[in-house]
């Protein structure tokens, strides 16, 4: 649904799934310094809003998904995961209830599968689930801070500040985006979303066990970094592209790096998204082995870049955990491993 803030003087378009909001509107960088000192808002109207009512909402949302949010309180902002069975992202939730309601939004295009998702999930439950983009919007100011407004309110927001000036606050932030920092193989903890999106101690979900063994048990296969790229090379690298191992620094140093099949030699991970920011200049975020030494020099495409620890190497079962989780985790592995004498 397009935006009407994009028929505002000096509006671009985005890229696709962001095409129908302002990239910028003629002044990337003034923008983003707007933004950043909280004098400017974000036209994010092309994420889906859905909302769901009903008593039972919270404790349904709850039983499905990563974060506890049987007990939310009106008004907060969070984050929740819908997962597959072995753990890997499916949906990333931002919502808030108001007491009656708890409003949803999403990344752009992924709003039917979501829906038709949780209504077969509705059972014989007290809920209703409703995808209202038609009518409600999302705007920010800083990577976070979100609002829902009625869409017929768009053309009054101001003064406006492009998503370019958003994403680069949010890669400044280490904040990563479903769709962009993510693939069909992501799983919370290389994300860093276990702090954010993740409840260690609620009831079960689907995807659990995946969640519990690496936090107990493990370590995450690969880890986000913030990557520093070089100044000197016009062009960004786009979401996708091949990271490798710098030039002085030759694959055999670490031969358990290399991303098994990968058509670019050398591989040990790829970008997600990147962004020039008004100070740091250009930016990325990025996925890479978690066996990737931290302090050695990495390759976007062919732009060169070095790393900032986003995902420690050692996240996982170094952290102090209740022994009771431990157990438990133990015992789902256990338990995995009996055959099915159904």
């Amino acid at each position: 649904m397009r935006s009407p803030l994009l028929d505002v003087p000096g509006a671009v378009p985005g890229a696709s799934p962001d095409d129908t909001v302002a990239a910028h509107y003629g002044d990337p960088y003034a923008e983003q310094r707007a933004l950043a000192a909280g004098r400017a808002v974000v036209d994010r109207s092309n994420r889906p809003v859905i909302t769901v009512s009903g008593p039972d909402r919270l404790s349904w949302l709850n039983s499905l998904s990563s974060q506890k949010l049987d007990d939310l309180a009106p008004g907060v902002w969070t984050q929740t995961l819908f997962l597959d069975p072995q753990g890997r992202l499916e949906h990333h939730l931002h919502l808030r209830d108001d007491g009656e309601t708890t409003w949803i939004h999403v990344e752009p295009g992924t709003a039917e599968g979501l829906v038709t998702w949780l209504e077969k999930m509705r059972f014989m439950l007290r809920v209703e689930i409703a995808d209202v983009s038609a009518d409600w919007a999302v705007v920010s100011g800083l990577p976070g801070d979100d609002r829902l407004i009625p869409r017929s309110e768009l053309a009054g927001q101001g003064p406006l500040a492009g998503l370019w000036a958003y994403e680069a606050l949010r890669i400044e932030a280490h904040i990563p985006r479903y769709g962009f920092d993510t693939d069909h193989k992501s799983i919370p903890h290389e994300l860093g979303l276990i702090d954010t999106a993740v409840h260690l101690k609620k009831g079960c979900y689907r995807g659990q066990e995946t969640v519990a063994r690496v936090h107990n048990l493990g370590h995450p296969p690969r880890r986000l970094v913030f990557l520093h790229l070089d100044g000197s090379v016009d062009e960004l690298p786009p979401h996708g592209t091949p990271v490798t191992l710098g030039v002085s620094t030759p694959l055999e140093a670490d031969p358990e790096a290399a991303v098994e099949g990968s058509a670019t030699p050398g591989q040990i991970g790829f970008v997600g998204s990147s962004a020039r920011h008004h100070e740091l200049g250009p930016i990325a975020l990025a996925v890479v082995k978690r066996t990737v030494p931290v302090d050695i020099d990495l390759v976007a495409g062919h732009v060169a870049a070095t790393q900032e620890v986003i995902v420690p190497q050692d996240a996982g079962r170094n952290v102090q955990v209740d022994p009771e989780l431990r157990k438990q985790a133990a015992m789902m592995a256990r338990d995995r491993k009996r055959p099915n004498l159904m």
